[in-house]
């Protein structure tokens, strides 16, 4: 039994290993527009791998609403108040009018806070103490949950909320999709989404007939699945319905990505994703990538995947061909012409 065990762990070790080498993450170092990828932080930086936070949690700046310097401190949050955005609808604020948002890594049920050390620093908690629901909201919805330190975090139909050390003004949401798991709360808890707004629901509006969609989100969809597009035929979807994009200027073999910084912006990443969350994929190179500046990204076919903040709904393709390097992607994990 040990001896088959053994040979067993030995044969999956091997696969792994095959399937690693075929997406060009060798051990060692690969060098891509100056940044390493698939190697260990450099001395002194933080390890931005360990909790799909997003890249640069730590140089944030000093966080906002009282919080202290590091996240050690959960700021209050006062009597919480709702911001119309015209981008995400509806967005939940602490008494300052600084964003809150929701952690796709916590758990509502139970309540449970992924977020701590590092993380807490471009994340800071928001204490439930003295919290005040805004006008309209259900008084019931809102919770706490006792962190690590003992310190008692604001929840919001049980998901614990944050603000973002980068926001340094009311009315800005720049956490909004952050390493595809961070998200602007709204007022019920659930994740506020591009397009919800009154300027949103117009645009789509305007858009159904050019993408061949209502702009309604499928329920019940996979972490990544099958969409047949009236213009481009099958193109994968994520979970909210929202196409998925591969750079041509990103590569497989090695893996690598050439969209980074700002373009991040524009071309957020897609978040890992369980091979037993698709639906009509292929899974051959079905791998996440270590990305240099920290963020996990899904790859099919050990090509890095990206959706577009031009999409504004369900349907939409606004991203395809843009530049003469974005396009959709098969299930195959081919680009869509």
């Amino acid at each position: 039994m040990k001896t088959w065990r053994n040979a067993s762990l030995a044969v999956t070790a091997a696969a792994v290993l095959a399937l690693t080498t075929a997406c060009g993450q060798e051990k060692g170092t690969q060098n891509t527009n100056g940044q390493s990828v698939g190697a260990a932080a450099p001395a002194g930086a933080p390890a931005e791998n360990a909790g799909g936070y997003g890249s640069d949690y730590g140089s944030g700046g000093a966080a906002q609403g009282g919080a202290a310097q590091g996240g050690a401190e959960a700021g209050p949050a006062g009597q919480l108040a709702v911001w119309d955005s015209k981008e995400l609808g509806k967005v939940l604020t602490d008494s300052e009018g600084f964003t809150l948002y929701r952690f796709d890594k916590d758990s509502a049920s139970p309540p449970k806070s992924n977020c701590e050390g590092e993380c807490a620093k471009t994340w800071p908690v928001v204490s439930a103490d003295g919290a005040k629901p805004p006008a309209g909201v259900d008084a019931s919805l809102m919770g706490e949950v006792t962190r690590a330190d003992g310190t008692k975090q604001l929840t919001l139909d049980g998901w614990p909320l944050y603000r973002y050390a980068k926001d340094t003004k009311p009315g800005e949401a720049k956490g909004q999709g952050v390493g595809g798991t961070w998200y602007a709360a709204s007022p019920d808890g659930k994740k506020a989404a591009a397009g919800s707004g009154a300027e949103g629901e117009e645009e789509a509006g305007a858009g159904e007939e050019e993408s061949g969609e209502d702009a309604g989100t499928p329920a019940d969809l996979a972490g990544l699945s099958v969409r047949k597009d009236p213009k481009l035929g099958e193109v994968v979807v994520d979970k909210n319905g929202m196409t998925v994009y591969r750079f041509q200027k990103d590569s497989a073999w090695p893996m690598k990505t050439a969209c980074t910084g700002d373009c991040l912006k524009k071309w957020p990443v897609v978040a890992p994703v369980d091979k037993n969350d698709t639906e009509g994929i292929k899974l051959k190179g079905f791998v996440t990538f270590d990305r240099p500046d920290g963020i996990q990204q899904q790859t099919i076919d050990c090509w890095p995947l990206y959706t577009f903040a031009g999409d504004k709904k369900p349907g939409d393709t606004n991203g395809q061909g843009v530049g003469g390097t974005w396009f959709a992607v098969s299930p195959e994990g081919k680009v869509v012409k």
